[in-house]
C-alpha cells in the first residue's frame, strides 16, 4: 500500500501543470496573473536566470496576449516596458545555451511583439538557428520557416536551405499539420517537380487527418494558390472537410477561404450555398467598418437580391467611417457584383478621391479598372487619376507594374502616352515578358485607332514601337525552352495583334516543345488550342497520345477541357477510338465528381464530336440532376447562367435527334420561342442582295423564307422548298419579305412535320458562313457547324453551306457569277462541297 501511494506522488509530480516545483523561478512565474508580476521577477532576479528562465518568461507573456482579444492586447505596452528590454539582453547572453525549441520560440514571440528584423537579437537568434537547422526537428523545423516568413524572407538561401530539408525527409513525415505549415512558408522557393511530390503526399495524408482539422486544410489551399495549382482532387477534400466544419467557420475564415478559391477560380456550390447562408446571418453583427467590409467582400459575389439590398444599406450608412483600404476593397467588390446604384457608387468614389495620393500604383490600377467598368462620370476624379498614373509610369522600373499601368491608362478617355511614357515603355522592352509586351501592344493599337487626331501628333519614337514589340515577342518565343514557363506568359495573351503578328510563332515554339507535354500541363496546351482557334495536327496528336498513355493519372475534371479542342476544331487523331475511348471510360467511372453545369457542358462537347455515352445522358436528363442544376445556377454570373441554358438545349437537341433510342424528351419548346422572337429582331441582319437573287432564281419572293427557324430550333440563312422534279414551290404565305416571317410549328413531334411536303419534296438550307465557322489558320469546318449539317440532314434538309472565302472571292466577283453559284448548288442531285471543310 506504501508502494502504491509513493509511486501515485511520483507521477503527480511528473504530470503536474506547469514547471518542475524544485526549480523556484519557474514555479514563480507559473503563478504569475499577469504581465506586470512576470516583469517584477525578471527585474528582481537577473543573476539567477538561466536560458530555461528566459524562454519561459517569454513564453508567460505571450501567452498572457494570446487570451486577450484583439481590442485588448497591449503589445506595444510589453514590448517597450524596460523589463522586457532586460529580458532580450538575458536572451541574447543566453542564445547558445539554449536548446533548440526554446531558440525559435523566442524568436517567434520576439517577432509576435512586432520587435524589428533587424534588432541585434532578432539577428543572432537567426544565425544560430541557421547554424543549427539541419538537426531541426520537423516540428521546430516548421516554426522556425513562420519565422522566416514574418520577416519576409521568403526568397531566402536560409528558406531554400528548408525546402532542401523538407525534400529529404518528405516521405518520412506523418502529421500534415506540420507538413502543411513547411509547404505554405516554401512556396516560393520550391521547383515543379517537388510541389506535385508535396500535393501528392498532401493527399495521402489528408485521409488519416482530424475532419475537425480545418486550419490544416486551409493552410493545404494557401500553397495552391501560392504554387497557382489548380488541383481539383484536393480541393474537393478540403471542401468537405470545411462543409463538415461550418459551424465553427468564423468571419475571417469564410472570408479567407472564399478568397483563395476565387484566387484559384475554384468552385464549390456545395460550400458556396452554406457559406452564403452563414453569412447572410451575419449581416446584422457587424457594425464596425472593419469587419462588414470584410463581410461584404466575402458574400458580396454570392448574394442575391435579398442579400445584396441589406449589404448596401448597411453600406451606406458607414461609407463615411472607411478607410482608404476598406473602400478600395468596396469598390472591387462593387465591380465584380457589378452594382448598378448609382448613388452608393457616387459616396465610394468621394471616398477614395480623399485617399487617392496614398495609393499604390496597383492599387490605382484596381480603382481605375473598377470605375471604368462602373461607369464613373466623375471629370475630376477621373482627371487626378490619370495624372497619378502617369505619374508612377514615368518613375516606374518594374516591367509587371509599367505594363498594368500602362494598360489602365488606355482606358481612360483621351489619355495617351508622352514622350515621356514611350520611353519609359521602351526601356524595359527587353524585360518584358509576352503578357506584358501583349499589353503594351493593345494599348497602342487602341490609341491610334479610336483617336485620328492624336495620330498626327505621334512621335518617330511612338510609331517605331509597334515593330520593336512583334520583334522582341518573336525573339522570346525563339528562346523558350520550358512549355510551363512558356505558358505563364501566354496564360492571359489574346486578340489582334497576338493572332496576327505572334501566333504563328507560339504554334512553332509549342510544337518545338511539345516533348514537354505531361498530364500536369495538358489541359493548358488545350485550353491554348482553343482559344486560339488555331488547328495544330501535331500539338492535338501529341494530346491525344499523352491522354491515352497517361490516362489514370488524369484526373476526371481534366477530361473536358482535354476534350475541347478536339470537339471545337473538329478533329479526330490517328488514335481517336483509343483516345476517345479513354477519356469516356474515366469520365463515366467519376459522374459524381462533376458538378452538374460541368456535366452539361461535358455533354455538349462529346456530342459535338458524334459520342452519346448513355451513362452520362441519363445522369444528366432525369429530374433530379436538371433541379440540382436550377438550384446551383443562382451562383453563377448571368452570362453563365444563359450559356449553360443554351449548352442544355443543344444537348438536348443532339440526343434527341442523333440517340432517338434513348427516348429522350425533347423539353425546350421555349426556348425555341425565345429563339423566334430572336429572328424577328434581327431579321433586317439578312444580306438583302441573297434574298433578291434567290427570288428571280426560284421564281419570286415567297419562294424562299429568309432567317427560316427550323424544327428543334435552329435558324438558317435562307430555306427553299424544292418538288421531286428540283422546281421551286411557293409557302404558304405569299407575302414572305424582310419584315416578316411565317409561322413555324414544333413540338416533341416536330421531325414529323416534314410529312406536310408533297412526295419526293425536299427542303433547302443555305447558310453563309463566315470566318467564326472556320478554324484559324485553314479552311477546316469547325464542330458547331459540323453538327449543324448533321442535324439539318436528319430533320430531311439538303443543305448547302456556302463559305465566306469563296462567296467573296474573286472568281464571284459579279452577280451573274453569284446567280449561277447559287443555281448549281440549288438544284444539283447532291452537295458534297462542304465535305473539304470537315
Amino acid at each position: 500500500m506504501l508502494r502504491l501511494r509513493a509511486a501515485c506522488e511520483f507521477f503527480w509530480r511528473i504530470f503536474q501543470r506547469g514547471p518542475k516545483a524544485s526549480d523556484s523561478l519557474l514555479s514563480q512565474i507559473s503563478k504569475c496573473v499577469n504581465e506586470e508580476q512576470v516583469f517584477d521577477i525578471v527585474g528582481n532576479n537577473k543573476s539567477r536566470f538561466s536560458e530555461k528562465h528566459v524562454g519561459y518568461a517569454y513564453k508567460t507573456l505571450w501567452q498572457f496576449q494570446k487570451e486577450k482579444s484583439d481590442l485588448m492586447r497591449s503589445v506595444p505596452y510589453v514590448r517597450d516596458h524596460p523589463q522586457f528590454l532586460t529580458l532580450r539582453i538575458l536572451a541574447k547572453d543566453k542564445i547558445e545555451l539554449m536548446d533548440d525549441d526554446t531558440l525559435v520560440n523566442v524568436l517567434y514571440i520576439m517577432l509576435r511583439f512586432a520587435v524589428e528584423a533587424h534588432d541585434s537579437l532578432v539577428e543572432r537568434l537567426v544565425v544560430e538557428a541557421w547554424r543549427r537547422v539541419e538537426r531541426f526537428d520537423l516540428k521546430i523545423l516548421s516554426d522556425f520557416s513562420a519565422c522566416l516568413v514574418d520577416q519576409q524572407m521568403h526568397f531566402s538561401p536560409l528558406m531554400g536551405k528548408i525546402a532542401d530539408i523538407l525534400n529529404r525527409k518528405l516521405d518520412s513525415i506523418q502529421s500534415l499539420r506540420i507538413l502543411s505549415v513547411l509547404m505554405v512558408n516554401v512556396s516560393s522557393v520550391i521547383s515543379q517537380n517537388f510541389g506535385e511530390r508535396l500535393v501528392n503526399k498532401t493527399e495521402l495524408l489528408l485521409d488519416t487527418m482530424d475532419p475537425s482539422d480545418f486550419n490544416t486544410s486551409i493552410r493545404i489551399v494557401q500553397f495552391l494558390q501560392n504554387i497557382r495549382y489548380n488541383y481539383h482532387p484536393l480541393l474537393e477534400k478540403c471542401s468537405r472537410i470545411f462543409i463538415s466544419n461550418i459551424a465553427h467557420l468564423n468571419l475571417d475564415t469564410l472570408s479567407l477561404i472564399l478568397a483563395l478559391y476565387q484566387s484559384l477560380q475554384f468552385t464549390n456550390f456545395s460550400f458556396q450555398a452554406l457559406a452564403r447562408e452563414k453569412l447572410s446571418e451575419m449581416i446584422p453583427l457587424y457594425c464596425d467598418p472593419a469587419s462588414f467590409v470584410k463581410l461584404f467582400v466575402a458574400l458580396g459575389p454570392l448574394a442575391g437580391p435579398m442579400e445584396e439590398k441589406q449589404l448596401r444599406l448597411v453600406l451606406q450608412m458607414m461609407v463615411e467611417e472607411l478607410t482608404s483600404q476598406q473602400a478600395l476593397a468596396v469598390l472591387v467588390t462593387m465591380e465584380e457584383m457589378n452594382t448598378k446604384d448609382l448613388h452608393l457608387i457616387k459616396k465610394i468614389v468621394s471616398i477614395l478621391y480623399k485617399y487617392l495620393h496614398v495609393y499604390t500604383p496597383v492599387e490605382l490600377t484596381k480603382i481605375t479598372k473598377a470605375v471604368v467598368h462602373l461607369r464613373v462620370h466623375n471629370s475630376k476624379f477621373l482627371r487626378i487619376l490619370r495624372e497619378l498614373l502617369f505619374s508612377y509610369l514615368r518613375k516606374n522600373v518594374i516591367p509587371s507594374e509599367i505594363s498594368r499601368l500602362v494598360q489602365v491608362i488606355a482606358m481612360l478617355p483621351s489619355s495617351h502616352l508622352d514622350e515621356s511614357g514611350i520611353s519609359r515603355v521602351e526601356s524595359i522592352l527587353p524585360q518584358c515578358s509576352l503578357s506584358d509586351l501583349h499589353i503594351f501592344a493593345s494599348s497602342l493599337s487602341i490609341w491610334i485607332q479610336h483617336d485620328h487626331s492624336h495620330l498626327n501628333n505621334v512621335s518617330q519614337k511612338n510609331l517605331r514601337l509597334l515593330p520593336k514589340l512583334n520583334a522582341y515577342g518573336c525573339e522570346r518565343l525563339q528562346k523558350a525552352s520550358n512549355l510551363n514557363v512558356l505558358w505563364e506568359e501566354l496564360k492571359y495573351v489574346h486578340g489582334e495583334w497576338f493572332e496576327e503578328e505572334l501566333l504563328e510563332e507560339t504554334i512553332v515554339a509549342l510544337q518545338r516543345l511539345g516533348d514537354q507535354v505531361t498530364h500536369t500541363n495538358i489541359i493548358n496546351l488545350s485550353s491554348f488550342i482553343v482559344r486560339a482557334n488555331y488547328l495544330s495536327t501535331p500539338l492535338l496528336d501529341r494530346i491525344a497520345s499523352v491522354t491515352v498513355q497517361q490516362i489514370s493519372k488524369i484526373h476526371p475534371l481534366a477530361i473536358h477541357p482535354i476534350l475541347l479542342p478536339f470537339s471545337v476544331l473538329n478533329y479526330d487523331p490517328p488514335q481517336k477510338d483509343e483516345f476517345f475511348g479513354a477519356c469516356i471510360q474515366r469520365l463515366i467511372s467519376h459522374l459524381s465528381v462533376f458538378e452538374p453545369h460541368v456535366l452539361v457542358f461535358l455533354g455538349f462537347t462529346l456530342a459535338l464530336a458524334e459520342h452519346f455515352p448513355e451513362d452520362l445522358i441519363r445522369a444528366i436528363f432525369n429530374v433530379e440532376f436538371l433541379a440540382k442544376l436550377d438550384s446551383q445556377l443562382q451562383y453563377l454570373p448571368p452570362f453563365l447562367k444563359l450559356r449553360i441554358y443554351s449548352r442544355l438545349m443543344e444537348f438536348n437537341r443532339a440526343v434527341c435527334l442523333e440517340c432517338p433510342e434513348f427516348e429522350i424528351p425533347w423539353f425546350h419548346d421555349s426556348y425555341c420561342q425565345q429563339q423566334e422572337n430572336k429572328v424577328k429582331n434581327n431579321i433586317k441582319a439578312v444580306p438583302h442582295q441573297v434574298y433578291k437573287m434567290l427570288g428571280e432564281i426560284l421564281g419570286g419572293p415567297n419562294y424562299a423564307q429568309p432567317s427560316a427557324l427550323t424544327p428543334y430550333g435552329y435558324i438558317v440563312d435562307f430555306e427553299c422548298i424544292l418538288d421531286k422534279k428540283k422546281k421551286p414551290l411557293p409557302y404558304r404565305s405569299q407575302d414572305v419579305a424582310l419584315n416578316g416571317l411565317p409561322s413555324v410549328c414544333w413540338g416533341p413531334d416536330t421531325h414529323h412535320s416534314m410529312s406536310e411536303l408533297p412526295p419526293g419534296a425536299q427542303r433547302v438550307a443555305l447558310e453563309f458562313l463566315d470566318s467564326r465557322a472556320f478554324c484559324k489558320n485553314i479552311p477546316h469546318l469547325k464542330g458547331r457547324s459540323a453538327m449543324k449539317i448533321r442535324h439539318l440532314e436528319i430533320l430531311g434538309y439538303h443543305v448547302i453551306q456556302i463559305p465566306h472565302l469563296v462567296w467573296n472571292s474573286m472568281e464571284l466577283s459579279t452577280k451573274d457569277a453569284w446567280m449561277k453559284y447559287l443555281k448549281e448548288h440549288i438544284f444539283q442531285e447532291t452537295n458534297h462541297d462542304y465535305n473539304f471543310y470537315l
